[in-house]
C-alpha cells in the first residue's frame, strides 16, 4: 500500500477538497475533474471553486461516464487547462456538507494526537488510509519516526475529539 505525504493544500483546514483536476478533455479547455467527496452531488451547483486558494469560476458541469467534466472561465484552450492537471479543486470550509453524530471529515482527523488507554502519546495522525472494508489512520511515533496503522474501528479508537485535537485508543506494541 502506497502511502503518500499529503501537501498544504490537502491538509489546510480553511478549504476542503472536493476534486483532482485530470487531463484536458477536447480542445475548448474543458477538463476532467476525478470527485474526492461523499457529496458529488454538490457539483451540479458548483458556480466558484479554489485552485491553489485562488477562485475560479465555474461555467458547466456534465458528467461524462463516471467523470465530471468542468469548464473554468478564461480557461478556454486546452494548453491553458493543461496547467491546472494534477491541482486540487477546493470550497471553503464552511461549504462543507454537515455530517452526522460520529462522523468526520479525512482532514479534521489529520493532526489529531493519538494517546492509549494510559494516556501516552502514540503519536500523530499524518494521513487516512481508505481500504474499503474500514478506514486506517497512519500514525507518526515522535520518538524514532516509526508508524502504527490503526484500523478505524470502535473496539479501537474509543474516542474523537476534533475540538481538542485529541484521539484516545485502546491499542499495544504488539498489536
Amino acid at each position: 500500500m502506497k502511502m503518500e505525504k499529503l501537501s498544504k493544500c490537502v491538509t489546510d483546514k480553511n478549504f476542503i477538497i472536493i476534486g483532482k483536476i485530470g487531463k484536458p478533455h477536447g480542445i475548448k479547455g474543458d477538463i476532467r475533474v476525478y470527485p474526492l467527496t461523499d457529496f458529488p452531488d454538490r457539483f451540479a451547483k458548483l458556480t466558484t471553486a479554489y485552485i491553489d486558494e485562488l477562485p475560479v469560476k465555474i461555467e458547466f458541469v456534465q458528467n461524462h461516464n463516471g467523470v465530471l467534466i468542468m469548464h473554468i472561465q478564461n480557461f478556454d484552450s486546452r494548453e491553458k487547462s493543461a496547467a491546472l492537471t494534477g491541482k486540487f479543486l477546493q470550497v471553503p470550509r464552511a461549504e462543507a456538507a454537515p455530517l452526522s453524530a460520529g462522523e468526520y471529515y479525512t482532514f479534521d482527523i489529520i493532526g489529531l494526537a493519538v494517546y492509549d488507554e494510559k494516556n501516552t502519546k502514540l503519536g500523530t495522525v499524518t494521513n487516512v488510509l481508505k481500504t474499503g472494508s474500514n478506514d486506517v489512520y497512519v500514525v507518526e511515533k515522535p520518538e524514532d519516526g516509526g508508524t502504527i496503522l490503526l484500523p478505524a474501528l470502535k473496539k479501537v479508537v474509543t474516542k474523537i475529539d476534533i475540538k481538542n485535537k485529541r484521539m484516545d485508543v485502546i491499542w499495544t506494541d504488539e498489536q
